[in-house]
């Protein structure tokens, strides 16, 4: 178990964020899923057409040889950081796979849709780490099996729940990880182990891979976390600061360079941490999400949650007093060019994405990395000649495909 009391003497002072000093502190002295925060940059260059051409080795280091002549947009590559988990699932769970080792977590129970990415994310980064992942899908299984739901099936423990109970998902949640701990193992919720979490130094090696001491030396005690849905909790900002950090070196994106980021937005987590840490960097970086699975107001209710909890498990004060009040503003949220039920695919956004396939080689998906992909179309074809640069997240979404071709075979043999 947890030692809160003695865990909460080692909390350090409170500090001022506002700093890269700072940002050094948070960062560092912390296991990290990924080896490295690195990723790749390319370029689209487009014409209103539009008609794409893929530069794979842009420029960067020399502000003055990068043209506003053309129409162009810069793409972060996370959906190639793993063949199987979206980039933004690796980037939210870059800091919280090692808590689960560092407190010999042995099975994880969380929850998502019948396609969740988050759910394939986790069943798949703990299979590969010797954890035991329980995911309780919403609705009933599918006849085919494809996409997400595949993936976890294949490396997780998949139980399908019936609407009505995954209506009341705390519920739900803590009633079958009781069962799983039977009477011997301990139920932690993910909220647990934040404060601890944070209050003590990990580790200060870049990453692990090794199963935890207690387990492999035949502790057969089971420790199971509660994911929420989503993974949409603070500890997942510290991934997103850690891109953002790497993004702003000299020779990349830099410091100095105004941009304007765009991504998809499911829970909104991955936009808040780009805006925060372009916040805490003191970077002339925008902030815009693209709204797929709610209102522009949940959204703001989600970006203000995720900082006062931020604040509280890490022990922080913003310089900002702007960034302190509940209507931050940190992020500029913004609706779909064509609004429709969340999951809908409309008419010609398939062949769209197919166009942009076979003239860059990138798989958007129209559910979700479409949308960001037109809203940087958008935002990069301003007839201004000077203004900031338009930077786009691609965060994955590949195996959604899958489960498109899944959801249209179904209807078909209706």
């Amino acid at each position: 178990m947890i030692q809160f009391n003695s865990l909460q003497n080692q909390i350090v002072s409170m500090l001022k964020l506002g700093s890269e000093e700072f940002m050094q502190k948070v960062l560092n002295n912390r296991r990290w899923t990924l080896p490295s925060p690195e990723t790749k940059i390319h370029q689209i260059v487009h014409t209103r057409g539009p008609n794409f051409l893929l530069n794979t080795h842009p420029p960067f280091g020399d502000v003055n040889r990068v043209s506003k002549e053309r129409d162009y947009f810069y793409v972060v590559r996370d959906d190639l950081l793993h063949p199987l988990v979206n980039g933004n699932k690796a980037r939210k769970l870059d800091g919280l796979l090692p808590l689960l080792q560092h407190y010999s977590v042995s099975d994880v129970v969380t929850c998502g849709g019948c396609q969740s990415a988050h759910t394939a994310a986790i069943a798949v980064l703990c299979a590969e780490r010797g954890i035991v992942s329980h995911l309780l899908l919403r609705g009933e299984q599918p006849e085919i099996l494809t996409g997400y739901n595949l993936m976890s099936t294949m490396y997780g423990n998949v139980i399908y729940v019936p609407r009505t109970i995954y209506a009341n998902r705390e519920e739900m949640l803590k009633s079958y990880a009781k069962s799983v701990a039977g009477n011997d193992g301990s139920v932690l919720w993910f909220g647990d182990i934040i404060e601890a979490s944070s209050a003590t130094e990990l580790s200060t090696s870049p990453n692990f891979m090794q199963m935890d001491v207690s387990r492999s030396e035949g502790n057969h005690h089971r420790n199971i976390l509660v994911i929420n849905e989503g993974a949409g909790d603070s500890v997942a900002l510290l991934g997103v600061i850690r891109l953002v950090q790497y993004l702003s070196q000299n020779h990349l994106l830099g410091k100095e360079r105004p941009m304007k980021f765009v991504v998809d937005a499911g829970t909104g987590t991955t936009a808040v941490g780009l805006g925060l840490a372009a916040h805490c960097l003191g970077l002339p970086w925008e902030v815009y999400a693209v709204i797929l699975a709610d209102k522009i107001e949940g959204y703001r209710k989600q970006e203000a949650h995720l900082i006062s909890e931020f604040k509280k498990h890490f022990n922080i004060e913003f310089i900002d007093q702007n960034v302190n009040r509940e209507d931050a503003g940190i992020v500029n949220w913004v609706e779909r060019g064509r609004p429709r039920k969340f999951g809908n695919v409309l008419e010609g956004e398939v062949e769209t994405c197919q166009q942009i396939a076979q003239q860059t080689g990138i798989l958007v998906d129209p559910v979700y990395t479409l949308a960001a992909w037109e809203t940087a179309m958008l935002l990069s074809s301003s007839d201004a000649e000077e203004g900031p640069e338009v930077v786009l997240l691609h965060t994955g979404g590949t195996l959604g495909m899958f489960g498109l071709a899944q959801r249209e075979t179904e209807e078909c043999r209706r």
